[in-house]
C-alpha cells in the first residue's frame, strides 16, 4: 500500500529548467512574481515557460502581498496558470474561483498553527476555504526560498481540514523523512534542488523526486 505525494518545483526561471523538472516527473512548477525574490520571472519568460508545459502539469503563480484583484489580472493576461500561492500578512477571504488558492504560512511554533486555525475558521464562516495550505519554514522578513525547515513533528498532528503542502528547507537528503513524519498532500522545493538561486540542478531534482516516491511506499 502506498499513497501519492505531489511534487512542486518552485522558483523556475528558465524554459530548460521547466522542461527538465517535467521530464523527471514534477507535478507542478512554480513561477515567482515577487520582485524581491532572486527567482522572480518577467512576464515574457513566464509565457515562454508556460508554453513548454504539457497537459496535466500544474502551473502555480507565486505572489507576496499583492491584492488578489491584481493577481487575477496578472495571471489572466498570461493564461495557463490556474493556481495562486499567496504569501503575506493579511490573507483575503476571497472567492478565487476559477483559480485555486494556496494560502502560504510560515510555521515556527504552536502559536503559528493557532493563527492558521483562526484564518481557516474565518474562511469557513464565509465559505471561502483555500484549496490548500503551504506550510513553510519561518525566517523573519522572508517569504519562501529560505532553506529553513518547518517543525515537522509539530505538523504531524495538525489536521486543518484542507490539503497540506510542505515547504521549507526540503532537500533530496531530508524529504523522505519529512514525508514520513508529516504525510503531506504535496511537497514544495526551490533552493533544495538548485545550483544557484533560480537555477535548478538536474541531478538534485532527480534525487529529490526519487526519494519522494520511495518514501511513500508502505505509508
Amino acid at each position: 500500500m502506498s499513497y501519492s505525494v505531489r511534487v512542486k518545483i518552485c522558483g523556475v526561471t528558465t524554459v530548460e529548467d521547466a522542461r527538465q523538472a517535467v521530464q523527471l516527473g514534477a507535478d507542478a512548477i512554480g513561477l515567482n512574481f515577487y520582485p524581491g525574490s532572486p527567482r522572480c520571472v518577467e512576464a515574457s519568460m513566464a509565457q515562454a515557460i508556460l508554453r513548454e508545459l504539457p497537459p496535466f502539469v500544474t502551473a502555480v503563480g507565486v505572489f507576496v502581498e499583492t491584492p488578489l484583484r491584481q493577481v487575477y489580472e496578472h495571471i489572466h493576461a498570461l493564461g495557463r496558470i490556474h493556481s495562486i500561492q499567496w504569501h503575506g500578512q493579511k490573507h483575503e477571504l476571497s472567492d478565487c474561483f476559477p483559480y485555486h488558492l494556496i494560502a502560504a504560512f510560515p510555521v515556527r511554533d504552536a502559536a503559528s498553527l493557532e493563527a492558521i486555525q483562526r484564518y481557516l475558521d474565518a474562511c469557513r464562516a464565509v465559505r471561502r476555504l483555500p484549496s490548500a495550505l503551504l506550510l513553510d519554514g519561518h525566517a523573519p522578513g522572508q517569504h519562501g526560498g529560505t532553506g529553513r525547515t518547518a517543525p515537522w513533528h509539530l505538523l504531524a498532528s495538525f489536521q486543518p481540514g484542507v490539503p497540506i503542502i510542505l515547504a521549507g528547507g526540503l532537500t533530496p537528503d531530508n524529504v523522505a523523512e519529512a514525508i514520513r513524519i508529516v504525510r503531506p498532500y504535496g511537497v514544495d522545493v526551490a533552493s533544495g534542488v538548485e545550483s544557484a538561486p533560480g537555477r535548478k540542478d538536474v541531478e538534485k531534482m532527480r534525487r529529490f523526486l526519487a526519494h519522494v516516491h520511495a518514501a511513500t511506499v508502505g505509508l
